[in-house]
């Protein structure tokens, strides 16, 4: 459990780098690139990131995992909000430009939030799978882009963009908790199908 605390706050920092640079840069297209750098070191260096382990549920649903998943998701949302503020206080245009965001972000209704990260889940599941299971970073560097600019939710980078926002009331409790529940699904859609589908082969 040590392990996943570690490798959830270490995956935490990373989201914050990647969530400070697509603030610091004006193309958004450049800034969605870049924000890749934080899922590249993450997979590499084998930290635990909530979005890219839930998806595997689907094959491990043991009282372990569910409860590893659960600190790692906390460890995740604690330390990047927790960044979230120090970025604010070190680098103010970008707190500035993080409060348009998660202004924005906050009026959305809770079936919005959750469809948009339900396809930042599939996205997500996408960028690991590929990358575990075809060696290759390529799912990550098109995938991270690709969840940005369409304006899907990621959990625990939107927790960074609270952070960094100087926004702080009830409404990002419900959001996060639509923003989780659409990840998670959106997760396990595609392990699911084809789950169900290399059963259904056997029989």
């Amino acid at each position: 459990m040590l392990k996943t605390i570690t490798g959830g706050i270490s995956a935490g920092i990373m989201i914050a780098i990647g969530g400070s640079v697509f603030l610091a840069c004006d193309n958004k297209y450049v800034g969605a690139a870049l924000f890749s750098v934080a899922l590249l070191c993450i997979c590499y260096l084998g930290y635990y990131l909530f979005t890219g382990k839930i998806g595997y549920l689907a094959y491990d649903y043991s009282a372990k995992n569910i409860l590893s998943l659960a600190v790692g998701l906390l460890s995740n949302l604690i330390v990047t909000f927790l960044l979230g503020l120090l970025i604010r206080f070190a680098l103010p245009s970008l707190g500035e430009k993080a409060n348009t965001i998660c202004n924005l972000k906050l009026e959305q209704s809770f079936v919005i939030t959750f469809i948009r990260a339900i396809f930042c889940g599939i996205l997500m599941y996408l960028a690991v799978e590929v990358f575990k299971s075809k060696k290759t970073p390529l799912g990550i560097i098109f995938c991270i882009p690709v969840f940005i600019l369409s304006g899907f939710e990621h959990s625990v980078a939107d927790m960074f963009y609270f952070g960094t926002s100087g926004i702080y009331n009830a409404k990002i409790i419900t959001f996060e908790i639509s923003a989780i529940l659409g990840n998670t699904l959106g997760s396990l859609i595609l392990p699911l199908l084809s789950k169900v589908g290399a059963d259904n082969e056997k029989e």
